[in-house]
């Protein structure tokens, strides 16, 4: 008799934890929805960076535009746009471009829809803590890595309940660093430039430009 009610409880948490993941599936699956149904989507984050045992506690804030496979990025003094075939690195402190060709074909390519979407791919994800931040209720889901050299620990990706807009990301690296990006804006469908995504060599005569095909 003991060793049925064994069973049955170990049956019914192993049961529990399926349901959970597939709660983390749905929500997930909501936010990948969300996403593409934008036309543009521009963002303004807040960045840190923190190991308590190399003393390290860095921050910074940036900003993106986002639309289609198309990004304009500014992020610690360096702008990187993407204009869906190449990526122009612009460091003012240095008066350097790097220009590089993106392979369209590469899986690991980078895209914005992979930046608010790198979960669909590579990770386990399991239903975590909600909290309840300035008055909007935010759901965690614990992404784990599969493979095991990726050097993360886990990801905690915090989702608003009511947008199913992305919060917060906080990633634990395996030897103690934690990075966590909290996004402090989030607009859609906002009037974007032609240019937004274009870079204008002209404006950079001084710069040394390093192509890279």
């Amino acid at each position: 008799m003991k060793k049925f009610i064994w069973i049955s409880i170990l049956f019914l948490s192993v049961f529990s934890v399926q349901a959970q993941d597939k709660k983390a599936k749905d929500l997930l699956d909501e936010v990948t929805a969300k996403v593409k149904s934008y036309e543009n989507i521009s963002i303004d984050f807040k960045y840190s960076l923190q190991n308590t045992k190399e003393n390290i506690n860095q921050g910074s804030k940036g900003n993106v535009i986002l639309k289609g496979n198309l990004y304009h990025l500014n992020f610690m003094g360096t702008t990187k746009i993407f204009d869906g075939k190449k990526t122009y690195t612009i460091v003012p402190e240095d008066e350097e471009v790097t220009i590089s060709k993106v392979d369209e074909k590469d899986e690991n390519a980078i895209t914005p829809s992979k930046m608010l979407t790198f979960f669909n791919e590579g990770y386990k994800y399991y239903w975590d803590i909600p909290q309840d931040i300035k008055g909007r209720k935010i759901q965690y889901i614990k992404l784990v890595p599969i493979s095991s050299k990726d050097q993360r620990k886990e990801i905690l990706l915090g989702i608003d309940v009511q947008t199913k807009n992305i919060y917060n990301l906080i990633e634990v690296g395996k030897k103690g660093t934690k990075t966590t990006l909290t996004v402090n804006s989030f607009k859609t469908n906002q009037p974007l430039s032609k240019n937004q995504f274009t870079f204008d060599e002209s404006k950079f005569k001084n710069y040394y430009i390093n192509r890279i095909d």
